[in-house]
């Protein structure tokens, strides 16, 4: 898959984008593998190019995402400057993704602010999806009780 096709990577310079795919190494994780579990140093985004991945995080409960669709991000943690993941995140099925290196990423950013604020605006986005898809599957646990919204 193209980067261009990556929603964090989408509307950012085609020149910026080939400097990203000069960084981006290729992996493939067989069935039970891990990209990286939480509390696992975090300096690596992927996106996913085939297969299937749970992110999951355990503490007081379990709370589980699956992430399919080509082009998603995992790993994002890495890029706001969290020391630690803050999920696991297992194969589910043969996965194929590109790793980018935190510190590699944040170099074509700074040369390109223009492709970086566009790429950490996306990223906003992708965070308030994934908080207001978990407000959802609180209140289908918990039921609604209070309709104000705190986000």
């Amino acid at each position: 898959m193209a980067l261009e096709k990556a929603f964090l990577l989408q509307g950012i310079s085609d020149e910026a984008r080939a400097e990203i795919a000069r960084i981006a190494v290729e992996e493939v994780y067989q069935p039970g593998a891990f990209l990286f579990n939480a509390s696992d140093p975090a300096g690596c985004l992927y996106i996913l190019q085939e297969g299937r991945v749970r992110l999951s995080v355990r503490g007081t409960g379990h709370i589980a995402q699956i992430v399919s669709e080509p082009g998603d991000a995992l790993g994002w943690s890495s890029m706001v400057e969290n020391d630690n993941y803050t999920a696991s995140a297992e194969c589910l099925l043969p996965v194929r993704v590109l790793k980018l290196d935190r510190n590699r990423l944040m170099r074509v950013f700074e040369a390109d602010p223009a492709a970086g604020m566009l790429f950490f605006r996306r990223l906003a986005q992708l965070v308030a999806r994934r908080l207001v898809a978990s407000y959802g599957a609180t209140l289908s646990v918990h039921g609604q009780r209070d309709p104000r919204s705190w986000g």
